[in-house]
This record gives C-alpha cells, sequence and structure tokens, in this order.
C-alpha cells in the first residue's frame, strides 16, 4: 500500500508541476525537462505514469471540469451561477484550472475529451433542469443557452486576465449573469438568484488550510487522506 500510495504522490506531483509549467508556458514552450524539475523526479518516473506530454496535458484538461461541482439539489440557475463563482476563484488561485483553460483557448486537442464539450454539456443539463422546475423560460433552448453562457464566460475571463491578473473577475462573472438571467429565467426567479454566488470561497480556501495545518502539526499521514486533494476539494461541496 505504501508503494502504491507514493505512485499516487508521484502522478500527483508531475501533473501539479506540469499545469505550473503551462501555466506559464502554454503548450508549445513547455518543457519536459521543466516539469521534471519542478516535480522532483525522474525522467523515467514521468514516463511511468505518462507517455508524453501530450497524455499530461490531456490529464489537466480532464482535472479542469472536476473543478467544479454544479448541485442538482435546489436551485439548478443559483447552482450554475455558484459554479461559474467556483471556477472565477480557482483561475485567481489553481495553476490546474489556468493551465487546463489555457490548454483549451490554445485549442490542444489530444483526441480525448474536450472541456469546452463537458462545460456546454454541464450547463445544458442545469438548463434543462431548471426548465423542469419553472425557472428557466420555456422558450430557451438549454444547448444553445448553454454555448452562449461558456463562450460569454471565457471572453470574460479573457479581459480579466488582460486588465487585472484576474483580479476582477469574480465581479465579471456576476455582471454576465445579471445580463444573462433576464433573457433565460422566470421574472418570478432572478430576484432570489444571487450573481455574486452564495459561498465566501475565500473564507473555505482558508478553512481547508487551518485544517491542513492542524492536521500536519498533529504528525498525521499526509497519504491518509485524498492523495493529492486539490482546490475542487475546496469548493467542490460550494453549491
Amino acid at each position: 500500500m505504501a508503494k502504491q500510495a507514493r505512485a499516487v504522490q508521484t502522478r500527483r506531483s508531475i501533473v501539479e508541476a506540469a499545469a505550473s509549467v503551462f501555466d506559464d508556458y502554454g503548450y508549445e514552450r513547455a518543457a519536459i525537462s521543466e516539469i521534471l524539475r519542478r516535480a522532483k523526479v525522474t525522467k523515467g518516473a514521468l514516463y511511468f505514469h505518462f507517455a508524453s506530454k501530450e497524455a499530461i496535458a490531456q490529464a489537466i484538461m480532464d482535472e479542469q471540469t472536476a473543478t467544479v461541482d454544479l448541485v442538482e439539489d435546489g436551485s439548478p440557475l443559483q447552482s450554475l451561477v455558484d459554479g461559474g463563482q467556483q471556477f472565477a476563484f480557482a483561475l485567481r488561485h489553481d495553476s490546474m484550472a489556468r493551465a487546463g483553460t489555457r490548454l483549451s483557448i490554445e485549442g490542444v486537442f489530444l483526441g480525448g475529451p474536450h472541456p469546452w464539450s463537458d462545460w456546454i454539456a454541464a450547463t445544458a443539463r442545469m438548463l434543462q433542469l431548471g426548465k423542469e422546475r419553472g425557472e428557466v423560460l420555456p422558450q430557451i433552448d438549454p444547448l444553445v443557452s448553454a454555448e452562449v453562457i461558456v463562450a460569454s464566460f471565457t471572453g470574460i475571463q479573457l479581459i480579466s486576465e488582460a486588465n487585472s491578473g484576474r483580479a476582477d473577475l469574480r465581479e465579471r462573472v456576476a455582471q454576465m449573469w445579471r445580463h444573462i438571467l433576464p433573457s433565460i429565467a422566470n421574472p418570478g426567479v432572478i430576484v432570489h438568484i444571487k450573481p455574486e454566488g452564495r459561498v465566501d470561497l475565500a473564507a473555505q480556501a482558508r478553512e481547508r488550510e487551518r485544517q491542513e495545518a492542524e492536521e500536519s502539526e498533529g504528525g498525521g499521514d499526509p497519504l491518509s487522506g485524498p492523495v493529492g486533494a486539490d482546490f475542487g476539494a475546496i469548493v467542490g461541496a460550494a453549491g
């Protein structure tokens, strides 16, 4: 079990190091040598887990959509808003989310599922659920609206990155929802939706860090819990 745990930790170290490299340099300029340096692993260890740089990039893009947990209980529209705010927060604080987004925008298609399709499908599912529960207007096509929402978020985060290093992204996302909601939502529902999200994500992140620090000070085995728990664990329950 200890050997298996070390292997899982090594793989996680490689993915996290690669995410920081892709975030800094993009796909084409990312060097395996730099990933090895940041991960502090041997070339043999890297190629034991991943056959190529492409495989590492695909693993990062696969993880990107796991950053957000769209909760189907309660209000589907509020869940969509909360999910967008979760991801906006992740883009400020998690290199995995930033790397996955950069790879997606750069058009790194590696034969696996592409994050755009996953985001659009998840958003369309929530909009369809909203129609069934009377939140979304009956004439709305969930797939068309989902494509508009995902495209809008993508463009907004690019502008925010250029203008403020994404410091204002969460407010920009709130503004996006204030513009989109009147077009898709039942008027009686809009007043109950919080475009800024329902959860204090920064407070959740601080609490997670506090708990991890206490576990570390208590001498707990860092591999006893989920190995390589990332930002998704912090915000996954925010709904």
